[in-house]
């Protein structure tokens, strides 16, 4: 494959993600569809718009997984295309190609029953249909995990792996689609009694995603040292802190909707609070999860472990450095043209001197939308201006060894490095944050509603002195 293997490595992992974003939208509609919407369609016709764009999603969430599979089976038989002893006859009969087959039957199985559901959306067994396609789908994902790799136990981390799939699926996808919901819903009252249904559901599917997850971290981390001193036990101890936060939030909602008596409505602004910063944080953890799948489980990795005391030193807070060495003392000791080359400690305090500014910029930005928000400070909501230095920063300083600062590297050359086809790919949506200043800028604040302590934001319509005095 030659140096072009590690950006295939990277599209693998985006790929991954993106699949297990589009059978969470496929699973988690279809669970919501069952369980929360046709109740609602049987006694609240007028639901059927919100029903109709649940659908849809269901369906974009369908084609992503298909399109997302499909992108790397291609990857599968491209990488081995030339590599000898691999004759397509050979590829076609290997267990990963039979599991990526098995996802796009799941996929269009599922694109078919959600007409099929179109046609007649209070069919309660057609919608029936629909989930058993969906659950196949994502059940098909734990054949192209680390489970279908294992000699021992293989059978058992498979049906644990599915049902993980699973579990993630429908609560990630559960939250998204209310969201989608409350969207549609637009002014209009919800009956608390929708938000108990699906407060039961993401229940279950939380418990079953907590015990899962518990006996596959049990099966790939052998103890703390794995988990401390290895990729895999670093991208898990994320993916841990992230679901913990998630238990949090759930747990606060949760407690709220059991207050509510059963005839209540509740008013689409509080189930979008309900609700984003959850799904937010589900796709997060989707992206986590996918990064998992291509590093090795950490039992298997003994001989390049890092030490918790190294692990310890590096995570101890210290003032950031801001000091940096100039690009020609970087060239004088450090090989920029070869990116497997050993680092320097010239290209350690090179990077350091980046995250540290670009930490900062980032921390500013963050105050500034804050004192927009909260305390309505006028000039403060130029905040997504901030985006422009720090984009043009990256640009020149991440990657010295590439466009715009070599000398000899064209901008088309630096994407073979998957480091520097990152820092390309993510600067668009840096700029696109900063030309949403315009539409900002363009439109007068609305008026809002009478200063109040019980409006939300807490003190909206007051002024920046009222609210900074509340909440301080």
């Amino acid at each position: 494959m030659g140096y072009s293997g590690p950006v295939i490595a990277l599209a693998f992992v985006l790929l991954r993600a993106l699949g297990l974003s589009g059978q969470a939208l496929a699973l988690g509609g279809a669970a919501v569809g069952l369980v929360v919407i046709l109740p609602w369609l049987r006694t609240e016709p007028a639901l059927a718009g919100a029903a109709r764009r649940s659908l849809k999603l269901t369906a974009w969430g369908a084609v992503l997984a298909l399109a997302a599979q499909a992108g790397s089976l291609f990857l599968i038989l491209a990488s081995v295309a030339d590599a000898p002893g691999w004759s397509p006859e050979t590829v076609l009969a290997t267990p990963l190609v039979h599991a990526s087959l098995l996802r796009l039957v799941g996929g269009l199985g599922t694109l078919a029953a959600v007409v099929a559901v179109a046609r007649a959306p209070a069919a309660r067994g057609r919608r029936l249909a629909l989930l058993g396609a969906a659950l196949a789908l994502a059940s098909s994902a734990a054949g192209t995990s680390h489970a279908a790799a294992r000699l021992e136990g293989r059978a058992i981390l498979l049906g644990l792996d599915a049902l993980h799939q699973i579990a993630t699926s429908i609560w990630v996808g559960g939250l998204l689609h209310l969201v989608a919901l409350v969207v549609t819903r637009g002014a209009s009252l919800w009956p608390a009694r929708a938000l108990a249904a699906f407060s039961r559901l993401a229940l279950g599917a939380v418990a079953t995603l907590a015990v899962t997850g518990t006996a596959l971290a049990l099966a790939y981390v052998s103890d703390l040292d794995a988990l401390v001193g290895t990729s895999y036990g670093g991208m898990l101890a994320t993916k841990l802190v992230l679901f913990a936060g998630l238990l949090g939030l759930g747990a606060l909602n949760f407690t709220a909707v059991r207050r509510l008596p059963p005839g209540r409505a509740v008013l689409p602004a509080r189930l979008r609070r309900f609700a984003e910063v959850e799904a937010g944080l589900g796709v997060t953890l989707l992206f986590v999860a996918a990064s998992l799948g291509s590093a090795p489980p950490a039992v298997d990795v003994v001989a390049d472990r890092a030490t918790p005391a190294e692990v310890l030193a590096r995570f101890t807070p210290r003032w950031p450095h801001l000091t940096t060495p100039s690009l020609a003392q970087l060239e004088a000791v450090s090989d920029l043209d070869d990116p497997l080359a050993a680092r320097t400690t010239a290209d350690v305090a090179w990077s350091e001197y980046n995250h540290n500014v670009a930490g900062l910029l980032v921390l500013g930005l963050g105050l500034l939308a804050a004192l927009d928000r909260l305390a309505g400070i006028g000039w403060a909501r130029h905040w997504p201006l901030a985006f422009l230095p720090l984009s043009v920063f990256l640009l020149f300083r991440s990657d010295p060894g590439s466009w715009p600062l070599s000398e000899t590297e064209t901008l088309i050359d630096g994407l073979g490095d998957p480091e520097v086809l990152q820092h390309r790919v993510f600067a668009p949506p840096r700029w696109g944050s900063s030309s949403g200043w315009y539409a900002r800028a363009a439109s007068p604040p609305s008026p809002g509603p009478a200063c109040s302590r019980s409006s939300w934001p807490r003190g909206a319509g007051c002024s920046w002195r009222t609210r900074i005095r509340w909440y301080t």
